[in-house]
């Protein structure tokens, strides 16, 4: 089969290769690809590949379905989240990590759904209810920024999105948030949650216009820039405040529920994936550098000829 591997360049991350078909462990199905996405996070990790055969979101037709009986059946379409291996022509899937689709959602919707959004999903549960309070999300422009402004506009908080494009300013407001800055700096605290996501600059500016024991959620480092915090700024404001980190992958538990609850909602017209490119698969490498540079807003999503 055809599949994307990683080459360790910069300028072309991933090259196309013949490799051979995957072999489904008893829980996994095997799935045709239609469309898979690709994160800002991955291009960090095809920095230094290690062997990491790349891909995490597919959609998909199961051609196999799972020896053990589990799962969906031949011919179902469904969406995963794998560990990797995804950009490729078949993926194995283990079935707790797939959830079927309704007709009518597009390969493509589905493809941007899962790691972003499933970070979005956990991040909130980890922020607690977000009714009534005043929240702050650095780098709303991403794919994960998308999902959390809607999900928590959606749960009733007061949303102050962050976002270096000012064109995206209106559909965040469409989206449900109060208001838009170009960074955090720009806000007008105090919070009662701060997600954060940028590092840097961006951080302590963040963590500045947080209420008196609110909570700041740190998530990324989209800046790949270090953060420096000062013990003694947290007497001029923050004072008690808690700072925890959040890794997606933490929570416990398989990514089949999560799948279903976010399929469940872009059918019902409840959430609404930001997709900045299509393209043919044949260009992930150009796709791949352009979205490392931030010349792609929200997800990107690439499509194999049996779409």
């Amino acid at each position: 089969m055809k599949a994307l591997i990683a080459t360790g360049r910069a300028d072309e991350p991933v090259a196309l290769a013949d490799l051979d078909e995957p072999v489904p462990q008893p829980d996994q199905a095997l799935v045709r690809v239609a469309a898979f996405s690709v994160n800002r996070g991955e291009t960090f990790k095809l920095e230094n590949p290690q062997g990491w055969l790349p891909g995490k979101d597919i959609a998909g037709t199961v051609v196999r379905a799972a020896a053990d009986g589990s799962g969906p059946s031949a011919g179902e379409r469904v969406v995963a989240h794998l560990p990797g291996g995804g950009w490729a022509e078949l993926a194995a899937a283990t079935t707790a990590d797939l959830v079927a689709l309704p007709p009518y959602v597009p390969f493509t919707t589905a493809a941007a759904l899962p790691l972003a959004g499933i970070t979005a999903l956990r991040l909130l549960r980890a922020a607690g209810s977000v009714t009534g309070r005043r929240v702050l999300i650095t780098g709303a422009s991403g794919g994960v920024g998308h999902y959390v402004v809607e999900l928590a506009a959606a749960a009733g908080a007061e949303i102050t999105a962050v976002s270096a494009t000012p064109e995206r300013g209106r559909r965040l407001r469409e989206l449900g948030a109060a208001a838009v800055v170009p960074d955090a700096a720009a806000a007008s605290g105090p919070f009662d949650v701060v997600l954060e996501s940028v590092g840097g600059r961006s951080l302590p500016a963040a963590l500045a216009r947080l209420a008196p024991h609110g909570t700041l959620i740190w998530f990324g480092q989209a800046s790949r820039e270090p953060v420096t915090l000062d013990f003694f700024d947290f007497f001029a404001g923050p004072e008690g405040a808690t700072l925890r980190h959040f890794h997606y992958a933490d929570a416990p538990g398989p990514y089949g529920p999560d799948l279903a609850t976010l399929v469940g909602l872009v059918a019902s017209g409840r959430l609404h994936p930001e997709i900045g490119r299509v393209a043919d698969w044949a260009g992930t490498a150009r796709v791949l550098t352009d979205l490392r540079e931030r010349r792609i807003v929200g997800n990107a999503v690439l499509t194999l000829e049996n779409i």
